[in-house]
């Protein structure tokens, strides 16, 4: 029990740090923290479970003496009892033994585990992470246009060919995620999700929480509600056919019936034809702001990227210097060109390993959800476009915080003393950040108002970690893909020299498919960089 209590205490610690923070599904880094938690969690129960074996074994020993003493006394119970130790043993067994039987059986060795559990509840994930790791899937479903069995099975791309069980989809996990579909009023992923656990109910899989009945009944539902009256009606008939009583379903069935019959009555004209085959194209499709999720979407895919043997024949790999700068004559840097125009260029190697997880380890604690400022009224406020934890920190805070930014300024040849702070970023499940421009629009006059220190005129970007799929950083207007490579960094300019805006450097985080993504970004604003990074007399110089 000691050995609880203290496994218990541990965790105690580990969650005072993590219950300031929330929305944990939008950071896998702090998801990993949830794992050991669960680990030891489960070593606790063990505990207690063996605290149950031992007092039942106590108890079956007890049972198994009285079983052989009153079998002996019941065979002759005058003989037995004319001896007067057996008259007395029988005696103090029934004043005395049996009363420490009832004490031993009440006790209650859970109190330990369960009011240790009830507190470490308290800081676990809420529904609204359930539900939002459930959208994740369906949000990585689309981006990577992965059907129901390949995410089911865990055989995404650039997972090992076998899948662990772990990592496998029962039919109560996918029914769930059509429930989640359902009550965001998505019937197209409710009908996804739901003939998926379907399926895997009928070739056999058991389940004790979900049934045929309730899965075809959110079927047929949200096939009626994307027109399809046919399926809607097969579906009820199928259900109809498990459970004849279903009260809903009878109703269905004389509902669909009917407007089956009234749809036949009428002519179809070709504009009412056209408009059907348009609903069956775009289902599933979200109507939100985003006009070139299309692109975006391809482009997280590789398909897409703009890359011709012409402009390939401009990009070059180089050992760069910056101008015999006294830090790289000796020990000069690899640069590699991603794009042309705009200009994208990648360093690599730039970060020890060691430098990048002394930053995530000073970051971890005070990850908070990624924030937008609304456009509208400037306030910093999340979205369900961007699905990531950050923390700031500055040069102030490590010698290591300082040193990257050292070589920031000393490679771009930027002042970075008016930048921003290093921005440390981990995404979560399906972690992403759409299409978004770094710097302030013209629209956004306030944008950095606060800061004093102008527009971002560059971004900095460090990959920090590897991703095995997805994750890539890309460019919506001029069709380009840069993949994570850990320890290397990518540059670009935002505005032109003339201070406005270069709309082609519109660009977004692509969804991690597989894998933990960390990133670091430096966004370097206009004030210091006169002298350094001179206007042009029109402006797209």
């Amino acid at each position: 029990m000691a050995k609880l209590r203290h496994c218990f205490t541990i965790l105690l610690l580990l969650f005072t740090a993590e219950s300031a923070h929330s929305d944990f599904f939008t950071s896998i880094g702090h998801m990993t923290d949830l794992l050991f938690v669960e680990r030891d969690l489960v070593s606790s129960l063990k505990d207690y479970i063996r605290a149950e074996e031992n007092k039942l074994q106590r108890i079956k020993r007890w049972a198994e003496r009285l079983d052989v003493l009153s079998t002996a006394g019941s065979q002759d119970p005058e003989g037995f009892l004319g001896h007067p130790v057996n008259a007395f043993k029988l005696i103090k067994r029934l004043n005395t033994e049996w009363a420490e039987l009832e004490s031993l059986v009440l006790t209650d060795v859970s109190d330990a585990f369960v009011s240790n559990l009830t507190i470490q509840r308290q800081h676990f994930p809420k529904d609204d992470d359930q539900t939002g790791a459930a959208k994740a899937l369906m949000r990585l479903q689309d981006t990577y246009e992965l059907d129901t069995e390949t995410i089911s099975s865990g055989r995404l791309p650039g997972s090992s060919s076998v899948a662990t069980s772990s990592s496998v989809l029962t039919v109560e996990d996918c029914y769930d995620l059509g429930k989640v579909a359902y009550s965001d009023v998505d019937y197209y992923h409710t009908e996804l999700w739901m003939a998926q656990a379907l399926k895997q109910l009928e070739q056999g899989e058991e389940s004790s929480a979900v049934d045929a009945i309730a899965i075809l009944d959110y079927l047929s539902y949200s096939v009626y509600q994307q027109g399809e009256l046919e399926r809607a009606l097969e579906f009820t008939k199928k259900l109809l056919e498990l459970d004849p009583s279903h009260q809903r379903a009878n109703g269905n069935l004389k509902y669909f019936e009917y407007q089956l019959s009234k749809q036949m009555k009428l002519e179809v004209d070709d504009d009412d034809e056209e408009k059907r085959r348009m609903q069956k194209e775009n289902r599933g499709r979200r109507d939100d702001y985003l006009p070139e999720r299309k692109q975006y979407e391809k482009l997280c895919r590789g398909e897409g990227v703009r890359m011709t043997p012409r402009r390939q024949s401009r990009l070059f790999c180089r050992y760069y210097d910056n101008g015999r700068h006294p830090r790289f004559v000796i020990g000069p840097l690899k640069q590699e060109d991603e794009w042309d125009s705009p200009q994208i260029v990648r360093y690599h190697d730039i970060v020890s390993d060691r430098d990048m997880e002394k930053v995530k380890e000073l970051a971890k604690p005070r990850l908070h959800r990624a924030t937008i400022s609304n456009p509208t009224t400037g306030v910093l406020e999340t979205a369900h476009y961007r699905i990531s934890k950050s923390a700031w920190l500055g040069a102030y805070e490590h010698p290591v915080v300082d040193k990257i930014n050292r070589k920031i300024e000393d490679i771009t040849g930027l002042d970075v003393s008016t930048a921003e702070d290093l921005q440390v970023a981990n995404y979560g499940v399906g972690g992403q950040y759409e299409p978004h421009f770094d710097f302030g629009r013209k629209d956004e006059p306030d944008a950095f108002e606060e800061l004093g220190t102008g527009n971002r005129i560059a971004t900095w970007l460090l990959y920090m970690s590897d991703v095995q799929a997805g994750g890539a950083t890309v460019f919506t207007d001029i069709g380009a893909a840069v993949q994570p490579k850990k320890g290397s960094a990518v540059f670009w300019f935002n505005l032109y020299p003339s201070g406005e805006g270069d709309y082609r450097t519109r660009h977004a985080a692509c969804p991690v498919l597989l894998g933990n993504k960390w990133v670091s970004n430096k966004w370097i604003h206009e004030r210091g960089q006169e002298f350094r990074r001179r206007c042009g007399l029109h402006w797209t110089d």
